[in-house]
């Protein structure tokens, strides 16, 4: 299943950081996120709970770059 968030990030170096947290977080088949329309892809592993993926997709991303925002 594939989802669409918006997402809040400063730039684009960010947003691929943002990218990379996400693909690496375990549930998450594959993201990718658009600097350009401020928005995060995500594919789930087949059986998760996406909220909880989400939860730490969020929680990743803020190790990474911790002033961006994923809505959740």
């Amino acid at each position: 299943m594939k989802k669409t968030y918006k997402i809040d990030v400063d730039c684009a170096n960010c947003a691929n950081k943002m990218e990379q947290a996400a693909n690496a977080t375990e549930g998450v088949k594959n993201a990718v996120v658009n600097f350009m329309t401020l928005k995060m892809q995500v594919e789930f592993e087949e059986g998760v709970d996406r909220n909880e993926v989400m939860q730490l997709v969020l929680a990743n991303c803020k190790n990474v770059e911790d002033e961006c925002e994923i809505f959740l």
